[in-house]
């Protein structure tokens, strides 16, 4: 029996893997952690039965304590919560579903720990792959993409030989603003900026999703996973989400993952890799799939894109003040108090500003990703 813990349980990623837990009934969950949620996660524990719950918000926690005193579970708070589920001794994989950088830590930790990691914080190897990879490799862990379009590579590697690889190529939907020009943007509302044409996802990714800048996180958690520089990694514009990535082998032929948007498959793949299981939902059907149409990503209009790729390059500190920068500038967004093109604007402004770390510890990740949000509260 596979036994997981997650991070973020209460959120699209960790939702589903609770799905998958429950249709397929042979996986275990030891522990859960959640931000805020806990009457969500108060029907979690009820349901799966962990020995350990965390909450990040310590008033909480205590009022959660309250709610499950009935039941024989451990409930704890804050970081150090947070470090206790990632190595919680039973768990044989953890699975990282929170946002942010607040991933790093517990993620380090849970390597130490022996554990595998599903992985679907991508801020924690955008700002701290030099850390992570190498960790994993001495720790003899594996690390799972649970990203869509990472599954994707992952899963057209298999049965290849890594090191022929010789491009990636990273599809995106383009989000809800594809083929407009950056004029076009002036007046963008959150409300537009939501309405992802293919895929469910939180607030913050999806607005990610519609400036690109999605894509360049995935583009510099793409070059750690798979060990190459960015510019062997390739954005197609890929509208009807089908194809979810391809890779390219030194011999020119290309191998690609298709399938309907649904994340519990790479979620599924990357819990039970490398067995294959049947997943409930929707296929893809040939018969009426009409086309599938490939384009170039507009870097002049979405140019958080090509800010990514220059972070990518550079590496050191550059990509924490890239994602950090993003993770302020979209919060500002949402609250109505900048205007949505200036989410790149700040992004490039901080760049610009910050002198560069070449090989930063993770606490200085962790000051970094300060120094860049009080940056912009000087500021906007």
């Amino acid at each position: 029996m596979k036994k997981a813990a997650i991070l973020g349980s209460t959120g699209s990623i960790g939702t589903q893997t609770l799905e998958i837990a429950r249709t397929n009934k042979d996986i275990k969950i030891t522990a859960l952690a959640a931000g805020s949620n806990i009457a969500l996660l108060e029907e979690q524990i009820r349901e799966f039965r962990p020995k350990l719950a965390a909450v990040w918000d310590e008033e909480k926690a205590a009022q959660l304590k309250d709610r499950v005193r009935d039941l024989d579970v451990k409930v704890v708070s804050g970081m150090d919560g947070l470090l206790e589920v990632a190595s919680e001794p039973e768990s044989d994989i953890l699975v990282t579903a929170i946002v942010g950088m607040i991933g790093i830590l517990p993620t380090i930790e849970a390597i130490k720990a022996g554990k595998d990691i599903a992985l679907a914080n991508k801020e924690t190897l955008v700002t701290a792959g030099h850390i992570i990879m190498p960790l994993a490799r001495e720790k003899g862990v594996s690390i799972l993409p649970v990203d869509s379009e990472h599954s994707a590579i992952f899963q057209s590697l298999q049965g290849g030989q890594e090191k022929s690889l010789h491009k990636i190529l990273l599809t995106a939907s383009g989000g809800p603003f594809r083929g407009r020009k950056r004029e076009e943007l002036t007046d963008i509302q959150v409300e537009d900026a939501l309405k992802h044409p293919n895929w469910a996802m939180g607030r913050k990714i999806t607005i990610d999703s519609s400036t690109m800048v999605n894509k360049g996180l995935e583009v510099i958690e793409a070059k750690w996973l798979f060990g190459v520089s960015v510019d062997q990694i390739q954005v197609v514009v890929q509208p009807q989400s089908i194809i979810h990535s391809m890779v390219e082998y030194e011999d020119g032929a290309v191998i690609a993952q298709l399938g309907t948007p649904d994340m519990k498959l790479p979620i599924q793949y990357a819990l039970y890799y490398p067995e294959r299981r049947y997943l409930p939902g929707d296929r893809l059907d040939f018969t009426t799939l009409s086309q599938i149409t490939f384009e170039q990503p507009d870097m002049d209009t979405f140019y958080g894109l090509k800010l990514a790729y220059e972070a990518g390059r550079t590496g050191g500190s550059l990509p924490t003040v890239f994602n950090a920068a993003n993770e302020r500038a979209v919060a500002l967004f949402l609250e109505r108090r900048i205007r949505y093109l200036q989410i790149s604007e700040i992004i490039q402004a901080c760049m610009e500003a910050h002198r560069n770390i070449a090989v930063p510890t993770a606490e200085e990740i962790l000051k970094t990703e300060q120094e860049t949000y009080e940056f912009i509260k000087n500021r906007w």
